[in-house]
């Protein structure tokens, strides 16, 4: 309760005096029951004055959210007073009267698996967006706020991170190389600073991926689906996946200047511009796609199993343990979030492993330049297959704090920036 009213207080208080008269708290009332018509008119597709459990379920179907009509009449019971198992318009602005959500997108919002959360992979589905968030330009602003996000929660674990590609690159040298001695070798190489080695690269490329991997979402989903048909799971893996790809393909030079920059010692790159200079000098222009392969190979395992998992988690949560709301509240949501995150990274971390040695073998002395198929033949012969997994304890370890910054910074964002009233 003391939630939502400082909810209502913050949403009435118009004039951010600190107080709610009489005066604003009438005018968020009227206002409000405004926004609720228009949401319960949206979900009342046969115009009978009552929803139903299917009317819900065609409803979050059109905005990309699958559930079933056992999870739509959850639903419904949190709603109807009188159970009828439909829901009147008494019966929803009764429900909804002190709950300020302005519309039913905001009411399913928090299951949307969304940009808030960044892990520092480059392989996740986009965001999925309504026609009203496009036209009202909310879109733009949920993904400059899930870039904020992601850029503060890659500078926090960027130690790790680099920890990962060293690992990755050098674990097969040293039997003896862990988390303790990987970070007591590097500090002792660069100084402290050195563990951000190659953070700015991987900040930078947010910006340039996340709008190309969008506008290749909406062009793939377009093909995919007719007019006026819902985008289904399938739809949505198959369009995530071609947009990530496609982003990919055009930011990958940067991913190898990452690796380049997190690999190499103190003083043998100024910075990335003068790390592309002396790639572009001594390999060419082939040098900024080794690796591509198997990086374009492991966004369908990743993004498949994050998916998947997710829905799988979701639809258990709201099957078992969804009672008086269907409002999982912030941990099970990051829980579902990480631990699909996980999943995926756990499936495709071999391929990413193999993409990393590739784009780091020309700085490795002594190393024969491999393709992938043979990289991963010497890598199986030496080192087994705990080989293929080098340096997936400190990926793993970033990920609930990587989790964690996201959320808070992207929730404080999409506040700044007006994307919801809290």
């Amino acid at each position: 309760m003391d939630h939502l009213s400082s909810k209502i207080f913050t949403t009435g208080d118009v004039n951010k005096d600190g107080k709610l008269d009489f005066e604003e708290f009438m005018k968020y009332l009227k206002d409000h029951e405004k926004q609720m018509k228009l949401a319960f008119k949206s979900l009342d597709k046969n115009n009978d004055g009552k929803i139903e459990a299917s009317e819900i379920v065609q409803s979050l179907q059109i905005l990309g959210l699958t559930i079933s009509k056992q999870q739509a009449e959850l639903i419904l019971q949190s709603i109807d007073a009188d159970g009828t198992m439909t829901v009147d318009w008494n019966e929803w602005r009764d429900y909804f009267l002190f709950n300020p959500v302005t519309d039913i997108e905001e009411i399913i919002r928090f299951w949307k698996h969304s940009t808030g959360i960044d892990i520092g992979d480059s392989l996740t589905i986009p965001d999925e967006f309504t026609e009203d968030e496009k036209k009202s330009g909310q879109w733009w602003r949920q993904l400059l706020a899930g870039g904020v996000a992601g850029a503060v929660s890659r500078t926090s674990t960027a130690p790790l991170d680099r920890l990962k590609v060293m690992m990755q690159v050098h674990g097969s040298k040293s039997e003896k190389m862990n988390i303790y001695g990987g970070f007591r070798q590097m500090v002792k190489e660069g100084g402290i600073r050195s563990l951000w080695r190659g953070n700015g690269t991987n900040v930078i490329k947010i910006a340039p991926e996340t709008a190309v991997k969008f506008w290749a979402y909406e062009q793939y989903k377009k093909l995919l689906t007719e007019e006026g048909q819902k985008v289904g799971t399938f739809e949505r893996f198959v369009s995530g996946s071609m947009a990530g790809a496609t982003a990919q393909t055009l930011i990958y030079p940067m991913e190898v200047l990452k690796t380049r920059l997190a690999v190499g010692k103190t003083g043998q790159y100024s910075g990335m511009f003068d790390c592309a200079k002396k790639i572009l000098k001594h390999e060419g222009m082939g040098a900024f796609y080794k690796g591509y392969v198997p990086n374009l190979l492991g966004i369908i395992p990743y993004a498949g199993i994050d998916l998947a998992v997710y829905e799988l988690l979701k639809s258990h949560w709201l099957d078992n343990f969804a009672k008086d709301s269907v409002n999982p509240g912030v941990v099970v949501l990051l829980g579902c979030g990480a631990l699909s995150s996980t999943c995926g990274q756990l499936a495709s971390y071999p391929l990413a492993l193999v993409r990393t040695r590739m784009q780091a073998q020309a700085m490795v002395e002594g190393t024969a330049q491999l393709n992938m198929v043979g990289l991963f033949r010497r890598i199986i012969s030496k080192e087994g297959i705990p080989g293929l997994y080098r340096g997936i304890t400190p990926n793993f370890m970033k990920v609930l704090p990587a989790v964690g910054i996201s959320y808070v910074v992207y929730e404080n964002m999409r506040q700044t920036l007006g994307v919801t009233q809290k």
